[in-house]
């Protein structure tokens, strides 16, 4: 059998991605990738200016807040796997 392409496998992942995607709480999404950094940015509104991050350290993801409306994910260490327990989150202010 023939090696995937790698487009092939992009269409593949956004194709398993769309569910998600529609349930966002916004319309239009920005998403940004730090291949250095390797943080992947989420953001629902633009600009951000959040004044809240909560932290989910057990998936290593930041949930930004302006008063109580969500509008921006940050993902860390993007291009690792996704743990799927639940775990204790924080909240601190920014």
């Amino acid at each position: 059998m023939a090696k995937r392409t790698a487009l092939a496998q992009a269409v593949d992942d956004i194709s398993e991605a769309v569910p998600h995607l529609i349930r966002l709480p916004e319309r239009k999404v920005w998403i940004d990738y730090d291949e250095e950094a390797d943080v992947l940015y989420i953001s629902l509104k633009r600009p951000q200016k959040a004044t809240d991050t909560k932290l989910l350290a057990d998936k290593g993801i930041l949930l930004r807040y302006r008063d109580k409306d969500l509008v921006g994910v940050t993902v860390l260490d993007a291009s690792r796997p996704r743990k799927k327990t639940r775990g204790k989150n924080s909240r601190r202010s920014v």
